[in-house]
C-alpha cells in the first residue's frame, strides 16, 4: 500500500514536471525539419502526404529540400542544418501547439529566397482549423549576405491551442518557385516597467528568440503594431525592417540584448508613454556599432513627441558606445519616443550587406528639480 502511494506521488509530480516544462523557449517539435518524409511519401522533392514530415502538416506545393541541392544552375539555400521545406504557390506548414493563455509568445523562423521575384509570406496563429493571415513578411529585400534571413512577430494566446501556420500567397508562372523555410522557434515572452524608467523594455532585453548558433541577428519586419511586434513595448513604424541582435554575436552596449537599426531613416522604433503635461523629462540612450564592420559616420536621431535631438556617432566597426540625451516638456498625456537613423550605411566586407547604428539602454526618468529652502534668520 505504501508502495503504491509512492508511486502515485512519483506520477503526480512527474506530470506536474512535464506540464511545467511543456512550453520551453527554442525550437518547435522537428522545427528545424531535420525529421523527414519516408521516400514513399516523396514524388522527387514534392511532398505527397499532408502528415509526411513529423509534427507538421502540410497543404499545396510542398518541397523537402536537402542541403546543396540544385534547381538548374542555382543552389538552394538551406539556411541551417541539412533539410529545409520549400512552399510553393498558396502552399503552407501547419503546426499545433499547447500555450499558456493570456501569455504573450515570438515567433521565429528562418528563411531564403528562391527564384521568385517579389517574394513575401503570411504568418497566422489562430485557433484550431480557423486561419487568419495578419503578419506578412516581405522578404524581396535581403539584409545580409548569406541568402537568408530569420524573421520574427508576435503575439497573444488567447486560447490554450493553437495553430501556427505559414502560408506562401504567391502566383508564380513556375508552381514551385518559393521560398525555403527552416528553423521555427518559440519564446515565452515577459516585461514590465519598473521604478527607474518610465519606457518598457528599455532595455530590449525582452525579444524574440535568436538561434544561438547563427551570427545574423533576427529582423523584426516593418509597419509590425505593437500588437505583433515581438519587442514588448515597441513597434516598428518604418517602410524597412530593424533588427534584434544578442551579445554572443554582437557589441551591445548594455547587457545581453539591442536593436540595429539597419535601413537608415526606412527603420524606425517607436513606443508611446504616458506623460504629464508641462512637466519635464530626460530620455537617455546607447547609441554603437555592432562590432560587425559597419564602418563610418552615424547619426541617429531621436524624438519626443516635436522635440528632437541628434547623435552622431563615427563608427570604427569594432564596437563601442556613446550616450546621447534629450530633455523635454511634455505637452500631451501621451508623448511618442522614436528613435531612426539618419545615414544609409553598408558593410565594409564587399558583401553589400545593409547595417546601421545599435540602439541600447533607452530610459525615460521624469526631472525632480529641487525645491528652493527658505533660510529664516535670527
Amino acid at each position: 500500500m505504501e508502495k503504491l502511494k509512492l508511486l502515485t506521488v512519483v506520477l503526480i509530480f512527474l506530470a506536474i514536471c512535464h506540464t511545467s516544462l511543456a512550453i520551453t523557449d527554442g525550437l518547435l517539435p522537428n522545427g528545424d525539419f531535420e525529421q523527414g518524409p519516408k521516400p514513399s511519401q516523396l514524388k522527387g522533392s514534392q511532398v505527397t502526404s499532408p502528415n509526411a514530415i513529423p509534427h507538421w502538416t502540410t497543404s499545396g506545393f510542398v518541397e523537402y529540400i536537402k542541403s546543396g541541392q540544385k534547381q538548374g544552375d542555382m543552389v538552394l539555400v538551406v539556411p541551417q542544418g541539412s533539410y529545409a521545406v520549400r512552399l510553393g504557390n498558396e502552399a503552407s506548414i501547419k503546426q499545433r501547439v499547447q500555450l499558456s493563455k493570456g501569455k504573450f509568445y515570438a515567433l521565429t523562423f528562418s528563411a531564403a529566397r528562391t527564384c521568385a521575384q517579389e517574394e513575401k509570406l503570411n504568418v497566422s496563429v489562430s485557433p484550431a482549423n480557423e486561419r487568419e493571415d495578419w503578419g506578412v513578411f516581405p522578404i524581396q529585400t535581403m539584409y545580409g549576405s548569406n541568402g537568408w534571413e530569420a524573421l520574427s512577430c508576435g503575439f497573444r494566446a488567447d486560447y490554450p491551442e493553437l495553430d501556427i501556420v505559414i502560408h506562401n500567397p504567391g502566383l508564380e508562372e513556375d508552381p514551385a518557385c518559393g521560398p525555403l523555410i527552416d528553423y521555427v522557434a518559440l519564446k515565452l515572452l515577459s516585461s514590465r516597467r519598473t521604478r527607474d524608467n518610465l519606457l518598457k523594455n528599455g532595455n530590449f532585453e525582452a525579444g524574440p528568440y535568436i538561434f544561438p548558433n547563427t551570427s545574423s541577428g533576427v529582423l523584426i519586419p516593418p509597419q509590425i503594431d505593437d500588437d505583433h511586434c515581438p519587442l514588448p513595448g515597441w513597434m516598428v513604424e518604418s517602410l524597412k525592417a530593424v533588427k534584434y541582435i544578442d551579445s554572443k554575436h554582437f557589441a551591445v552596449p548594455e547587457g545581453q540584448r539591442a536593436v540595429e537599426l539597419v535601413a537608415g531613416k526606412e527603420s524606425a522604433l517607436a513606443q508611446t508613454v504616458f506623460t504629464v503635461v508641462g512637466r519635464v523629462y530626460d530620455l537617455t540612450f546607447a547609441v554603437g556599432d555592432a562590432n560587425n564592420a559597419c564602418e563610418g559616420p552615424m547619426m541617429v536621431e531621436a524624438f519626443a513627441g516635436k522635440d528632437t535631438v541628434q547623435v552622431s556617432y563615427n563608427s570604427k566597426g569594432k564596437g563601442g558606445s556613446v550616450r546621447g540625451k534629450l530633455r523635454f516638456k511634455a505637452v500631451t498625456t501621451r508623448t511618442r519616443i522614436r528613435f531612426l537613423s539618419t545615414y544609409y550605411t553598408m558593410k565594409n566586407d564587399n558583401s553589400g550587406s545593409l547595417c546601421g547604428p545599435v540602439i541600447d539602454d533607452v530610459r525615460l526618468l521624469s526631472v525632480r528639480y529641487p525645491r528652493k529652502t527658505m533660510v529664516i534668520g535670527n
